[in-house]
């Protein structure tokens, strides 16, 4: 269809077809504006979708709506209507999507039709669907439409093998990408390749203190560190590494608010401050020699109100449920 005309002329093979033209009701009272080649081919997809029609013609005419808007939610339930009663070639349906997919990274419709796809075409497109979202994410590391379906389609189609490597990979490139960390914690938890956390956690906690001791205000890694024993607080407690990268930390920036963060879970879940802890902490303001080794959580706390005031409420909440 040309885009620009309007009337069965543009389009002979709907010939046959009286077009349904949109109701807005009697009396609209901000009618839109639609370009003539949108009005026209809507009014065709009425009649069409209306009629149940199964026609490679009907496929013909989703084209021409999704490529005038692809987020028609409608449009793409009816495209697989078709294509299920025509036992249309899917991987040529892939092709059609990914070009669509390219220029629309992040519209929900387009990953929920290439998810609808992946599940009919099953383990073989899996190396597939892992490329493109590479792909896409090359151009926009964080999209989540992509994450999304990259995490979907490792867990019900498989292609662990180098998922590890490719997180490495991102991190190499941008250790701030939140969105590899939390990738990287999928794998470990649920390659079944890997042998699962209890397998991985030793050699994580070195690669992630390295990361945090490289740059200490990334969040990501603190959290990373602590997903890491999730459930499992007393060997969080109990790994030394974890205290000493929070001391490591604040001895040259007590600033930090994630160590400090770090260290008042420690302490609150049991850790007992080491004399280093203590003579550390003398260099504060907040330190009172005389006390005790269970009020050393306040301590922190006095001194995360001071270095994060946007969450001086939350801390002085925090405090006075350590002293009750």
């Amino acid at each position: 269809m040309e885009h620009g005309k309007s009337g069965p002329s543009s389009w002979p093979e709907m010939a046959d077809v009286v077009p349904v033209p949109q109701d807005d009701g009697p009396s609209p009272v901000v009618p839109i504006a639609y370009r003539d080649d949108f009005r026209e081919v809507m009014d065709y997809f009425r009649a069409l979708y209306c009629a149940g029609e199964r026609s490679p013609r009907a496929l013909r005419l989703t084209n021409e709506a999704i490529e005038l808007n692809p987020a028609n939610y409608t449009v793409w339930h009816f495209r697989r209507l078709i294509l299920e009663a025509l036992d249309s070639d899917l991987q040529e349906e892939i092709n059609f999507i990914e070009k669509i997919a390219e220029c629309n990274p992040k519209n929900y419709q387009i990953w929920h039709h290439k998810r609808w796809l992946a599940e009919k075409l099953g383990p073989g497109v899996a190396n597939r669907e892992h490329e493109f979202t590479m792909k896409i994410l090359a151009l926009d590391a964080k999209n989540y439409h992509a994450w999304s379906h990259r995490q979907w389609v490792l867990q019900a189609l498989g292609g662990w093998e180098s998922e590890l490597q490719y997180c490495n990979q991102l991190l190499e490139e941008d250790i701030f990408n939140n969105s590899a960390w939390n990738q990287r914690y999928l794998v470990i938890t649920r390659s079944p390749l890997l042998g699962g956390l209890m397998a991985m956690r030793d050699s994580e906690v070195d690669f992630t203190i390295e990361a945090i001791l490289a740059n200490p205000r990334n969040e990501s890694p603190w959290k990373y560190l602590k997903g890491l024993y999730r459930g499992e607080n007393n060997l969080l407690v109990a790994d030394e590494r974890i205290s000493d990268v929070c001391l490591k930390v604040l001895k040259k920036d007590w600033s930090c608010v994630f160590a400090l963060g770090l260290l008042l879970d420690l302490l609150r879940l049991g850790l007992q401050p080491s004399d280093e802890l203590k003579a550390a902490l003398e260099s504060t303001r907040h330190y009172d020699p005389e006390m005790a080794d269970d009020d050393f959580a306040t301590t922190v706390c006095c001194i995360l109100q001071k270095y994060d005031p946007l969450r001086i409420n939350y801390w002085s909440w925090y405090k006075s449920t350590l002293s009750s």
